[in-house]
């Protein structure tokens, strides 16, 4: 899941060390072959190049990679895959949006809003909820880094924020300029935790005791669908309440 909670920062370290490598690769494999319909060559598609970076850092092995290239550009049979959004509403009214990659929509749809039947949840209409996002890029960094060095950078690099909330450090980027300040990072040594275009929510709903944790029960659910790429929610947990829901 991305955006803003104390969940979203948790769970990015802990997939990291996580087992499931099969689903992370195939979901990774997806974005590549959309992607490379829009052309092959990493400097003249700037999706392309975001969905490579993102499976080198997974350890997704080259050649896979180029054989995913190769099925989207069409010079590979593979399947035919579609992409689309659901946005629907979690438990406290928190707004939800599900980007999904599928070759069959029908069954997609089934799961999705089985999911959300289940966890307290429901599917919304188009347009429902995607007005209280803003899409950004996000370069997330462990609390521990320099934020001065970090702040200076990506400013000088054209980023739009910087923030430290104790938690982690957050650069926020126009989708645009993403990759030239991540880049612009990197060249300075600036090593970051996660780096991606995400949707990032105006504002948030905080949420506590049962609502939190079937909250974090619909991203699971959600996350661990095949169809879905990624889960945008607008809720936010306190840290306390999360020590809790760890527990």
């Amino acid at each position: 899941m991305s955006g803003h909670s104390k969940w979203s920062n948790i769970k990015h370290r802990k997939d990291a060390q996580d087992a499931k490598r099969g689903k992370i690769f195939t979901k990774l494999l997806k974005e590549i072959t959309i992607a490379a319909r829009g052309g092959s060559d990493l400097s003249g598609n700037f999706r392309l190049r975001i969905a490579v970076d993102k499976a080198k850092a997974e350890n997704v092995p080259k050649d896979t990679i180029e054989r995913a290239i190769k099925k989207g550009a069409g010079e590979l049979e593979g399947a035919s895959y579609e992409e689309g959004i659901f946005e629907g509403y979690g438990p406290g009214g928190v707004a939800v949006i599900v980007e999904f990659m599928t070759d069959n929509r029908t069954r997609t749809v089934a799961d999705v809003r089985y999911i959300f039947s289940r966890n307290n949840g429901n599917l919304g209409i188009s347009g429902s909820v995607a007005f209280l996002f803003d899409r950004k890029g996000l370069i997330s960094f462990a609390p521990d880094k320099d934020f001065d060095a970090i702040f200076e950078a990506a400013l000088e690099a054209g980023a739009e924020d910087v923030t430290n909330d104790g938690d982690t450090i957050e650069v926020i980027t126009d989708p645009l300029n993403f990759i030239e300040v991540r880049d612009a990072l990197e060249a300075k040594q600036l090593q970051w935790e996660s780096a991606e275009i995400t949707m990032i929510p105006k504002s948030t709903v905080p949420l506590a005791g049962k609502q939190a944790e079937q909250m974090l029960r619909l991203v699971e659910k959600l996350e661990d669908c095949d169809d879905v790429q990624n889960v945008y929610a607008n809720f936010s947990i306190s840290d306390e309440e999360m020590e809790k829901l760890m527990e």
